[in-house]
């Protein structure tokens, strides 16, 4: 007992002597050394982000579409980020980081993060890349950043997006682009900096809008339209913002700013960028996203901006143009007038779109032929009607090769995508689109497992029938290589299984093999392209599948 008792008071006899208020107060110090530390000269005040990718590999991600890795080893352009940058500048110092084009990973982001120390973070988000993008507002706002997120995820579903990630400050709800402008005048009391442009835009978008200021000069974060927030452990979802009422009052996107030598497309020569043509699209699909952002709105920009626009491109030496729309040829007037004045002009560019079987004509596709039109990408989704029409897909079977042939007669390629897993698929089914695949001529063809993103009917339509697999993650919606799907005929597996077979079904035969020869051949940065479209879907096994390798079953 003498033991212990000596030790108790040895022990509070030393106890005075190591209170950690006897200690300066390293925590002030630090504190007060940050705030008055000056910042650089290349600090911005805002950098606008696609971070670096979950896995090293290619992703594609724009701000109205779905995320997934690339099997054709495409790198889009981040033209949505060059369009904010375009309403910020000049009043905001803006920098955009495209980590996916240059293959940055985080260590190199991070240097960038210390070397530019922006004040504001803005990033997109997608389901398959979430806790990936996090991570990006996690490097920023441990940096002092006010971190701002916007995209197809966390549109409809904001507050339980933020609820599990304190390091993000704000959302963007809806479409971004004036959004975040308002934003950040509210956050740094810039108002009178505003152009004349952008105060029309605002009034023009919503007539009620003024700037939401309480009685003593403070910022009212409630009259922000569009944008979820925190206030203290509570998220805050503000009322929505009004879609921008005409598109030919946006600024033409900053492309300068974008590493536009590294964006790359299957079947053409050297770099590509986006033209927005329009936003929205009228049809009524129920597994695409797009509806999240835009809803059934349509809005289009006129022929002549349209035109203005790629000759600014072409003075930046971008000859091959990406038209860029959730349905191109959904106006009809506005296709025909741009091509005609394509020919008229001489622009001589090389562009691709995409397009609706059902909303084009043997007219329209000759003359796009004719302005440079090499390629169009057509979602044909199934070769089945009742999956179609179940899907409300509006477009069938009969109206895809018809529309194909006509593209293809007038000196136009054809990429066809097609989904494996849509509500009432069996393998029957799956069987009947290979087959309608294989009759189609295409000149690419992309098969994806089906996704049902967060506010599609799709995604509500998975819920009501309990279709969502067990333990499912967000980061588990990718229609290549995962999915959450799991029906009660055609379980997970099953699907990935028959997506890697329609692929292989149909690419390894003399026409296709043929054309993914010609990738390899026509340009060395596209030799990656042809061997990964290839070599991916070249090899699959029996351990996940429980199907034999290779032939028909």
């Amino acid at each position: 007992m003498k033991s212990n008792e000596s030790q108790v008071n040895l022990g509070s006899r030393l106890t005075p002597k190591l209170r950690m208020v006897d200690f300066p107060n390293a925590d002030a110090i630090v504190r007060d050394g940050l705030l008055t530390a000056s910042r650089p000269e290349e600090a911005v005040d805002i950098m606008l982000v696609n971070p670096p990718t979950p896995d090293g590999e290619l992703w594609i991600r724009t701000q109205h579409r779905v995320g997934r890795r690339t099997r054709e080893n495409m790198v889009w352009p981040q033209v949505s980020l060059a369009q904010m940058a375009a309403l910020l500048h000049p009043v905001y110092k803006v920098k955009v980081v495209d980590c996916n084009a240059e293959r940055m990973g985080w260590p190199e982001f991070t240097k960038m993060l210390d070397k530019y120390q922006p004040k504001y973070y803005l990033t997109q988000m997608t389901a398959p890349t979430l806790e990936n993008d996090m991570y990006g507002c996690f490097l920023a706002h441990a940096r002092g950043a006010k971190t701002i997120a916007f995209g197809t995820h966390i549109t409809p579903i904001p507050v339980e997006t933020m609820r599990p990630y304190p390091s993000l400050d704000y959302a963007l709800v809806g479409e971004p682009d004036l959004t975040i402008r308002d934003l950040l005048d509210h956050l740094e009391g810039r108002f009178d900096e505003r152009s004349p442009e952008i105060n029309a835009m605002l009034e023009k978008q919503d007539p009620s809008y003024k700037p939401s200021l309480n009685e003593d000069g403070s910022v009212n974060m409630l009259g922000i339209k569009g944008i979820a927030w925190r206030r203290e452990d509570e998220i805050v979802l503000n009322f929505p913002r009004p879609f921008i009422a005409d598109l030919d009052d946006m600024p033409i996107p900053m492309h300068e700013l974008l590493p536009f030598q590294s964006y790359r497309m299957p079947l053409i020569k050297g770099p590509f960028t986006f033209i927005v043509t329009s936003r929205g699209c009228p049809a009524g699909c129920t597994y695409c996203i797009k509806h999240v952002s835009y809803q059934f709105s349509t809005r289009i920009r006129s022929p002549k901006l349209i035109m203005e626009e790629l000759w600014a491109l072409k003075k930046l030496g971008l000859n091959n143009i990406h038209m860029y729309a959730d349905l191109f040829t959904v106006n009809r007037d506005q296709v025909i007038e741009l091509c005609k004045l394509m020919i008229e002009e001489n622009i001589q560019i090389k562009w691709t779109c995409n397009s609706r079987v059902d909303f084009v004509d043997e007219e329209m596709l000759n003359l796009m032929g004719k302005s440079g039109c090499r390629l169009i990408s057509w979602g044909i989704e199934s070769g089945n009607e009742q999956i179609l029409k179940h899907a409300r897909k509006g477009a069938y079977p009969d109206k895809a090769e018809r529309a194909l042939r006509w593209a293809k007669n007038a000196g136009i390629m054809n990429w066809g995508y097609f989904i494996i897993g849509l509500p009432g698929e069996t393998e029957e089914t799956i069987r009947e689109t290979i087959d309608f695949a294989k009759k189609l001529p295409l000149d690419i063809a992309l098969f994806h497992v089906a996704a049902p993103y967060p506010g599609t009917p799709f995604f509500f339509e998975v819920v009501e029938n309990k279709w969502f697999r067990p333990g499912t993650r967000w980061e588990q919606v990718d229609m290549d290589k995962g999915t959450v799907l799991d029906y009660p005929n055609l379980s997970a597996e099953r699907l990935l299984y028959w997506q890697k077979r329609a692929f292989r079904e149909w690419a390894f035969r003399p026409g296709p093999a043929f054309t993914y020869l010609k990738m390899l051949l026509y340009d060395w940065s596209t030799m990656k392209t042809a061997l990964n479209v290839g070599m991916q879907h070249l090899f699959w096994s029996t351990s996940d599948t429980g199907a034999p390798v290779g032939g028909a079953s």
